[in-house]
């Protein structure tokens, strides 16, 4: 056990020793372009902050129960400003999946089982297909090797194709969402230089800034609405870019 530290130590160093190892660097001229392109697919996890309002008339507990993948594609277009900065413009497309689950709910037991409603769904399927527009800036480190972190963070505007306008006789939802949104987006990743282009992971965060919710209810079903004083969207991603 005493000689385990030593082991540690001499293990770090060794790790660092060879990070700092100078090795052939790939595309050694790709970051003094101008403007370049690229594609990117990724997959994602869409969330729902949802603030109640617990002092409707007919209160129904509202929940996201469980969280489900979707997918994307975008186009991505990059502009080097300086040294470390770039900015991009990666517009796409985006798939995903909300379920909003209703309850009854016992203000002295709280959440109870899930509601029974004829003639209408429960969970509600709110899946969304995004047209995306995310502008962006990115401030990568220095390069070491083959190898280059960064950080993204920019805006992005929303639309959601599939949201509908009006309820309409042959649909079972009782409540829908605003198609436009505005979404704060950073994260990270990694710029890794292979032989004939750049790939790069990343993860990032999206947080909507608008209340998504529809103010008009499905008549008869106007408490499902009403139980609910906002809700925002959520949506992380991890995307694979290719440049």
């Amino acid at each position: 056990m005493k000689k385990l530290p030593l082991f540690i130590l001499i293990l770090l160093f060794s790790v660092n020793g060879f990070s700092q190892e100078k090795k052939p660097r790939n595309l050694p001229a790709f970051d003094l372009k101008k403007l370049h392109f690229g594609f990117t697919v990724g997959f994602n996890s869409m969330d729902l902050g949802i603030k109640r309002n617990y002092d409707a008339d007919d209160f129904i507990y509202a929940d996201v129960s469980h969280v489900l993948p979707g997918f994307q594609v975008s186009i991505v277009s990059d502009l080097r400003l300086s040294k470390n900065w770039n900015l991009r413009f990666l517009p796409g497309i985006s798939f995903g999946s909300r379920e909003l689950y209703y309850y009854e709910y016992d203000q002295g037991q709280g959440q109870g089982g899930q509601v029974e409603i004829p003639d209408a769904d429960n969970p509600v399927s709110l899946g969304p297909s995004f047209l995306d527009f995310p502008l962006h800036f990115k401030y990568r480190s220095a390069r070491v090797n083959n190898y280059r972190p960064y950080l993204v963070g920019g805006l992005n505007f929303r639309y959601d194709m599939s949201a509908k306008r009006e309820y309409d006789g042959e649909s079972d939802d009782y409540v829908k969402f605003k198609p436009a949104d505005f979404y704060l987006e950073f994260g990270f990743g990694v710029d890794t230089y292979l032989r004939y282009f750049k790939f790069a992971p990343e993860i990032k965060l999206a947080v909507g800034f608008r209340n998504i919710i529809a103010d008009e209810g499905r008549p008869p079903y106007h408490q499902f609405v009403e139980s609910i004083d906002r809700v925002t969207s959520y949506i992380v991603m991890l995307n694979f870019h290719f440049e």
